[in-house]
């Protein structure tokens, strides 16, 4: 399914497999485990059992699972089953029906997805977030 979405053959973080660190990838990353770290791609699907904790830059992203962190990407895509707490930054964002977003949304009109991976970008955008005079959204969120 996931390659009919974007094309191309990619990365899967597979279900039962934990990574906690950064983790940076060319290409697809399908996410069917958990990450605890910021993730850095070129597109992203999050599966429904999957989760995330950290921050998210990818040029395409779609999630149908949970993400607890800011995102960064061109086109965001929130499917039915998705649970997002964290602020996006995006130049197109798609939320279905069933779809459940705390935070804010914050439109881009040009490409805001960088080619080389910042360090610790979750610190990196929330403090973006808050010099804008936007407070970022709480991961405490019921």
């Amino acid at each position: 399914m996931v390659m009919r979405l974007f094309g191309r053959r990619g990365t899967i973080i597979a279900e039962g497999l934990k990574i906690v660190g950064s983790v940076t990838a060319e290409g697809l990353v399908e996410v069917c485990g958990h990450i605890e770290g910021d993730l850095h791609c070129t597109s992203l699907f999050v599966s429904p059992k999957a989760s995330i904790s950290g921050g998210i830059e990818a040029d395409r992203v779609v999630v149908n699972g949970r993400v607890e962190g800011p995102i960064r990407g061109g086109e965001v895509v929130l499917k039915s089953r998705a649970h997002v707490v964290g602020d996006i930054q995006h130049q197109s964002l798609a939320i279905e029906a069933g779809a459940y977003f705390d935070g804010r949304s914050v439109r881009s009109p040009q490409s805001n997805v960088r080619q080389q991976p910042p360090e610790r970008l979750s610190v990196k955008l929330r403090r973006e977030a808050v010099s804008s005079g936007r407070e970022p959204a709480s991961a405490s969120a019921a």
